[in-house]
């Protein structure tokens, strides 16, 4: 009795802490389309070209094509992370 009391304390912990993780924010970008491939849609906001990755899990509504105006939602994602020598935090132990 008290070995399942206290497997389900600690499955109810765990699940609740991966509530805690929140998303990634979510960004958008709206402008026409200047080029469309299989992997990237560049658009015009502005003054700037935004190309943005895309991939089979790109979910769009209707038929995309070069010129029509789209709202893309991204996120920003870290690919790779690199150190630099001789940066590291003040008060850390050598």
């Amino acid at each position: 009795m008290i070995k399942r009391t206290i497997a389900i304390c600690g499955l109810s912990l765990a699940l609740l802490s991966n509530l805690n993780a929140a998303p990634a924010k979510t960004y958008h970008v709206t402008g026409p389309i200047l080029e469309l491939t299989d992997k990237t849609i560049v658009v015009q906001k502005g003054d700037e070209r935004w190309e943005i990755a895309r991939d089979e899990n790109t979910k769009s509504k209707g038929q995309l094509k070069v010129g029509q105006k789209v709202t893309i939602h991204y996120r920003m994602t870290a690919t790779s992370v690199e150190t630099k020598a001789g940066t590291e935090p003040k008060g850390t132990d050598k």
